[in-house]
């Protein structure tokens, strides 16, 4: 019982945690005081999309294309549905970890899913269908082919844009080790990956 009014002003306020709450107070106030003086510094110079869909321009597999879409869509769900039905990126993991909807983003590899399409816009973007052609082929789909690089194919349009970037960056010089660290954030379920390092190989020398 002798504990008790002791145990009693523990529980109860004391200076400490008084002066804490206080500069935990002092210090929310600094914050948001902060964030007022950036908004109203910003002012005309942010520009607000949403929360009804917006008209915005890119570059799109070499031609300049005027696009809609609602600022919540991600810019694989703009590729894949219409108008632009460009359905070579894939919609799987939807977290930007498996690599199925690899495009470039102003020339580099970039997953398709962790990008709004509102944040594209004035940039570049270049999907598998703007890299080749049946008739004129990209020489790493070309290689793919040669190489059997695929099983059910579903990861194989990522593929082909990883591995064609590190051609482009690497050309002839290109290693095994380099083919593999940039596929390293492709997944491929079926276990084609040996084939991929072989056609990667076999693109970065022509053929």
């Amino acid at each position: 019982m002798a504990d008790e009014p002791g145990r009693k002003q523990r529980a109860g306020l004391s200076r400490r945690n008084l002066m804490k709450g206080a500069g935990l107070a002092a210090a929310r106030g600094a914050i948001f005081r902060g964030l007022e003086a950036f908004a109203e510094e910003a002012g005309a110079d942010v520009r607000t999309q949403g929360p009804d869909a917006v008209t915005f321009k890119l570059r799109l597999n070499g031609r300049e294309q005027s696009l809609v879409a609602e600022p919540r869509q991600t810019l694989l769900e703009v590729l894949r549905l219409p108008p632009m039905d460009l359905t070579g990126a894939k919609p799987v993991c939807d977290r930007g970890q498996c690599g199925a909807c690899t495009i470039w983003l102003d020339g580099l590899p970039t997953s398709a899913c962790g990008v709004l399409a509102v944040e594209a816009e004035g940039r570049d973007v270049t999907t598998v269908e703007g890299l080749g052609t049946p008739e004129k082929p990209h020489p790493v789909q070309k290689a793919f082919v040669e190489e059997d690089a695929l099983q059910c194919g579903f990861c194989t349009p990522g593929m082909v844009m990883s591995v064609a970037h590190a051609v482009n960056t690497h050309g002839k010089a290109l290693t095994a080790e380099q083919a593999k660290a940039a596929t390293s954030g492709n997944l491929c379920r079926c276990g084609a990956h040996p084939h991929i390092v072989k056609a990667a190989l076999r693109a970065a020398r022509g053929g």
